[in-house]
């Protein structure tokens, strides 16, 4: 049944959401991404966090930032991609989405590209052995790979629950 479904539509759709779009671009070991450039508040230098108890391992801890305790998510550890190693160039990209503010720890920063439609394509299908949910598409530019992450609903996650899911906002408080 789920195979109905033809590339077509999916890659209309992925062109249509990447379009004309800026994105940050980062490193996480070998491979480039990008988040879009609208949820970017602020890009700083990695500083020693505050370990929060009984957290997931992504999660490093917590900082200060001018008055607002920030949660810090290690993307390494959370894409599993081998111990995360910190120097001179890691950075902490501060997110600010759906009004909340979260940080998250990359190797280093690239630029801010610009994408066309063209340069866009849906991510690739594994056929469950890769959990592709948080991944808007792939870039190209040039020789360029990137992988565009939809940092939106990978903060909105289960696992990680740093942003309210989509469905709490219909609960009554």
């Amino acid at each position: 049944m789920m195979q109905t479904q033809t590339p077509a539509p999916s890659m209309a759709r992925v062109a249509e959401v990447a379009a004309g779009r800026e994105f940050l671009t980062f490193t996480l070991g070998e491979e480039e991404y990008g988040v879009d450039i609208l949820s970017v508040q602020e890009i700083r230098r990695y500083d020693t966090v505050t370990r929060i108890p009984e957290t997931q391992a992504f999660i490093k801890g917590v900082v200060n930032l001018r008055g607002t305790i920030v949660p810090v998510v290690d993307l390494r550890i959370k894409f599993k991609l081998g111990k995360a190693e910190y120097n001179g160039f890691t950075v902490m990209i501060i997110l600010n989405i759906a009004k909340r503010v979260v940080g998250i720890v990359v190797d280093s920063v690239s630029d801010v590209i610009q994408l066309s439609a063209e340069q866009v394509r849906p991510p690739p299908e594994f056929g469950g052995t890769l959990d592709t949910r948080f991944i808007t598409g792939l870039g190209t530019l040039d020789e360029r790979m990137l992988i565009l992450v939809d940092i939106e609903k990978l903060l909105r996650a289960q696992d990680m629950a740093l942003l309210p899911s989509t469905s709490d906002h219909l609960s009554p408080h």
